[in-house]
């Protein structure tokens, strides 16, 4: 008896699309990704062939604060539509191929590893461009107007996310006095309101492709709302996100000034080195609260990993670096 193959449920959802003699060859399975399956391959019809990438969804927490992969869709056809270097979208799945949520874009070749990135060799010549690059992506689809994705206003985050992020900790019924603290600087050291942009919500290291001119690809849109610019930036910033490469604060590979001066430039607003430094702390409150949920999905959740578990440690560290960035200690 042959095995069962794991892919014709990808077949199917290509065979429907592009033809009964449409097929998949060099077909490829990541071994990253906790919560979601992807599938790299390429999609061979006579004589052209193109290399995709598809994305499904295996698992959804109970209250998840990230997006559906439906939506995720939707942003991704509105930042490639805008020249926002993203893989293109090429479809959605439906009901009727029977491969579940998700989608399927075109694959980017490059790197994604952040060890990598910040230190092999084969990128000490792109490292030094990555903060201004971030910084003209950010100032780009900050100028996309809200209207294009007013559907992002459903979400807790685009309406106020210090408030989102005190009730998703609150609904773990979980004592983090350092949490709580950083939740009680952010409530009373708020920055005057401006502008909403729609924000990527989670554009950091490890959540872009680097090829050999930079930055080519944004991933990872399930943290997308919308918000003031400067929290996109401030996240970028976060501690967390250096990968130890503490004395690079932008990502682990630039300076601050190099980020701001490049948006700024580029067309968006000004944003001076203490409204970025709120959005930091937000940044290490919000990390840590995610950490906080997938470590109770762990234990109580019945999503069982030890990548998963290993948030519960995770939370401390994020803890411990949220009270000495308040208190001034960490740059």
């Amino acid at each position: 008896m042959n095995a069962p193959d794991p892919f014709d449920d990808i077949r199917h959802a290509v065979r429907r699309r592009f033809g009964g003699a449409a097929r998949l060859e060099n077909i490829v399975v990541p071994t990253l990704g906790g919560s979601n399956r992807t599938v790299v391959f390429d999609l061979v019809e006579g004589a052209a062939r193109r290399r995709l990438a598809s994305r499904q969804e295996t698992y959804v927490a109970p209250n998840s604060p990230f997006l559906p992969s439906s939506d995720q869709f939707r942003l991704l056809q509105v930042a490639f539509a805008h020249a926002i270097p993203v893989p293109e979208p090429v479809f959605a799945f439906e009901n009727a191929d029977g491969c579940g949520h998700g989608f399927v874009t075109a694959f980017v070749a490059g790197e994604t590893m952040p060890n990598r990135i910040l230190g092999d060799a084969a990128f000490a010549d792109i490292r030094p461009r990555l903060a201004a690059q971030a910084g003209r992506i950010f100032a780009a689809l900050h100028a996309i107007d809200p209207a294009e994705v007013a559907f992002l206003e459903r979400y807790a985050d685009s309406d106020d996310p210090i408030t989102a992020q005190r009730a998703r900790l609150d609904s773990y019924d979980e004592a983090h006095p350092a949490i709580e603290l950083g939740l009680r600087w952010l409530e009373r050291h708020r920055p005057p309101s401006g502008p909403r942009r729609f924000l990527h919500g989670d554009l950091r290291t490890g959540n872009f492709i680097v090829g050999a001119g930079g930055i080519a690809a944004v991933l990872d849109w399930e943290c997308s709302h919308l918000g003031a610019g400067a929290e996109d930036l401030g996240w970028l910033c976060t501690r967390s996100w250096r990968f130890g490469r503490v004395a690079q604060p932008v990502g682990g590979f630039g300076a601050r000034a190099d980020l701001l001066d490049a948006y700024e430039a580029a067309g968006g607003t000004r944003i001076d080195v203490e409204a970025l430094r709120y959005w930091e702390i937000f940044g290490l409150v919000r990390w840590a609260i995610l950490n906080v949920m997938q470590a109770h999905g762990h234990v109580f959740g019945g999503r069982r990993s030890m990548t998963f578990a290993a948030c519960g440690r995770n939370t401390s560290m994020i803890e411990y670096d949220l009270l000495m960035t308040m208190d001034g200690r960490y740059d």
